[in-house]
């Protein structure tokens, strides 16, 4: 396994982290007017969520993940798994909730998704940059009505709820960043 010094550290390389696997978010060198220069990381464990803030000496090291990012086709939901498939080999695996997160507010069936594996077993799964879902429901949009930013919530086909401009109506297609959770704009078949 490959270990990185302080300075070789930047944002989205994965680490091993009191033996979780980690990515890293944030990354400063800081050299202090007196004392030891030192890097500050803040990572996200790949297994939890959780975000914490480290900070290592100069000369410290740290192991990299031995994690593997795979493109990968969601297939459907059974009610308590979420399956995704391997395009190349027709290999599947079952995610639980725990593991898709706020990305299944987005999947919508045949998507291709990026799953990263750790020890071949799932742990992370980060949906297309822009999907197009439809809208199910939300208001008609009242000529005028634009004393409140000019916007409304839309509820999509997958569930998930965003704000959208007023002339939008019931049974359109859209592009939205799963990034942010926005609307991007109206979107053709």
């Amino acid at each position: 396994m490959a270990t990185y010094g302080s300075n070789e550290l930047k944002n989205g390389l994965k680490v091993m982290v009191d033996d979780a696997p980690c990515t890293i978010l944030d990354c400063e060198f800081v050299k202090p007017g007196k004392g030891q220069a030192f890097t500050r990381i803040k990572i996200r464990n790949l297994k939890t969520g959780r975000v914490v803030e480290r900070t290592l000496k100069s000369n410290e090291t740290i192991s990299s993940a031995d994690v593997a990012d795979m493109e990968m086709q969601y297939l459907y939901n059974d009610g308590e798994h979420w399956h995704f498939m391997v395009p190349d080999n027709f290999e599947q695996y079952a995610l639980t909730k725990e593991v898709l997160a706020d990305a299944a507010q987005w999947l919508k069936e045949q998507d291709i998704c990026i799953v990263t594996l750790w020890n071949n077993e799932p742990i992370q799964v980060v949906p297309p940059n822009f999907v197009i879902l439809e809208i199910t429901e939300t208001d008609p949009g009242l000529k005028g009505d634009t004393s409140g930013g000019g916007g409304k919530p839309a509820t999509l086909e997958t569930g998930a709820v965003v704000r959208v401009p007023l002339f939008v109506q019931t049974g359109e297609l859209i592009k939205v960043d799963t990034r942010k959770g926005e609307y991007v704009s109206r979107a053709k078949e």
